[in-house]
């Protein structure tokens, strides 16, 4: 029942080449940023993992994290809400040059979305988009003389999550606004792996104020002092570090 993992390149591990990977963050709030540097460590030391379909609020900032995982081309595929968000450069410039494909989802459906993948619930229907180019050969039925879109649950293979403090159990609570998509995300993915600031034992946690309970969680690794993606970019910090 110990789910600590010694180190970031023992938890990334288990993401491989074509996977969907749920990445938490609402902007850089709750990203797991040390988790995706360590994805891509894995990248430029071994070529994996690539062509993934990643799945987010947003599509990074600056050239760290997520701008970072995407300017490695690891990403085939973007599923979020807010691809022109602070400063998506990178983004922007691969989208346009056709090597990154991106699937443009309203927030409220996109958490909506995970939130039913992890429910087991199949589709549900929602009035928004309709009568927009996102809905677009999606299904349409009309309730209470009001025409809703069938959205289907979204699921990933792996979520990579951020959390304030974990057990040994994986029990998380988050930090005031880290308590965004990373819950959601826990939730819908066959594997979880939580970076959290402290590990501490079984019992510690008040049981009321755990937000994720361990059985979604299958790895839990220490971070003592993370990084903030805005505090990264405001120093022009570039990942992997480029030569001077």
């Amino acid at each position: 029942m110990d789910k600590t993992v010694s180190d970031l390149p023992t938890a990334v591990a288990v993401v491989e080449d074509g996977m969907t990977v749920m990445i938490g963050g609402f902007g850089g709030s709750g990203a797991p940023i040390e988790l995706i540097h360590a994805l891509i460590d894995r990248f430029v030391a071994t070529g994996a993992p690539k062509n993934l379909t990643v799945v987010n609020n947003n599509a990074g900032n600056g050239h760290v994290g997520l701008a970072a995982l995407i300017e490695q081309g690891m990403v085939a595929k973007l599923i979020c809400s807010f691809p022109r968000s602070a400063d998506p450069k990178v983004f922007t410039e691969r989208y346009l040059a056709g090597e990154i494909e991106l699937e443009l989802v309203p927030q409220g459906t996109l958490a909506e979305r995970i939130r039913a993948g992890g429910a087991g619930i199949p589709a549900f229907y929602t009035p928004t988009s309709y009568g927009t180019d996102l809905a677009e050969g999606k299904p349409v039925e009309e309730f209470d003389g009001r025409p809703y879109v069938r959205e289907n649950w979204l699921k990933a293979d792996v979520a990579l999550i951020k959390a304030y403090k974990g057990d040994r159990l994986g029990n998380l609570v988050f930090n005031k606004a880290a308590r965004n998509f990373n819950p959601l995300m826990a939730t819908a993915a066959a594997v979880t792996v939580a970076q959290v600031t402290e590990i501490v034992e079984p019992g510690t946690i008040d049981p009321e104020a755990v937000v994720t309970p361990g059985i979604f969680v299958q790895g839990v690794v220490a971070v003592a002092d993370p990084a903030q993606e805005e505090d990264l970019n405001r120093a022009n910090a570039v990942y992997p570090p480029r030569a001077a």
